[in-house]
């Protein structure tokens, strides 16, 4: 079973829905049998590299509420973060480009999908528990030594711009999906899965796919035009 899912970094719906999404594949006992892809997404493309406002006050100046009532908001959000085990400090954290980052988990992804995987935990990680600020060179070194990368050739698709068509693909993708907001969850090119649905919510759609699978692959005797016998292929 394939599952492509559009994130950005910086996503808290994002980070929760794959926690969830590897639970309810877990607790049906699929990860072995799952092949999960990152694909990039900016949630604002035009973000500046240079640290603003914290999430609490972004929220405040975004939608127009007091600090009071952004606070709340944010930290109804931290609360379904910790609900799912997570170290969630989302409304201290600073929302900058991910650009820079999303380049480098495509990188990591040309070295292999279980690399790109590792780097993409690494990210959240980097973001809700320790607040690291995205768009730092050295943020992003770090998280791509801590998957494996090799630190000078990640210095070379910092310093080059390479993987920037990547993104861009993957940013094409979901455009031509109609999608406009993630996480979003493909699973094998005919279920989408929109948002940071429950457990039971994944576990549902993954089984339904999953007995498809299986459907698909499984091969029995047959009666033709030439008669009877097992299923040619």
């Amino acid at each position: 079973m394939i599952i492509e899912y559009w994130s950005d970094f910086t996503c808290p719906f994002c980070y929760i829905a794959e926690t969830r999404l590897r639970k309810a594949l877990a607790d049906l006992d699929l990860t072995g049998e799952t092949k999960i892809v990152f694909k990039a997404f900016r949630l604002n493309p035009g973000a500046s590299v240079t640290p603003k406002r914290n999430i609490v006050e972004g929220f405040a100046h975004h939608y127009g509420m007091s600090m009071e009532a952004a606070a709340a908001r944010v930290e109804s959000i931290c609360a379904m973060g910790r609900g799912e085990g997570l170290d969630f400090n989302y409304g201290t954290a600073h929302a900058t480009s991910t650009f820079d980052a999303l380049r480098m988990a495509k990188f990591a992804q040309s070295k292999g999908n279980d690399i790109c995987n590792r780097f993409v935990d690494l990210a959240y990680e980097a973001f809700f528990s320790k607040n690291l600020i995205m768009s730092d060179r050295e943020t992003i070194l770090g998280i791509a030594e801590g998957c494996g990368l090799d630190r000078a050739e990640a210095e070379e698709v910092l310093d080059s711009g390479a993987f920037s068509a990547e993104v861009e693909r993957d940013e094409a993708e979901a455009s031509m999906l109609g999608l406009s907001a993630v996480p979003f969850f493909a699973i094998n090119h005919a279920y989408g899965i929109p948002g940071a649905v429950d457990v039971r919510d994944f576990k549902r759609v993954l089984m339904r796919a999953y007995s498809e699978e299986e459907a698909e692959s499984v091969s029995g005797a047959v009666c033709g035009p030439d008669g009877c016998g097992p299923k040619s292929t």
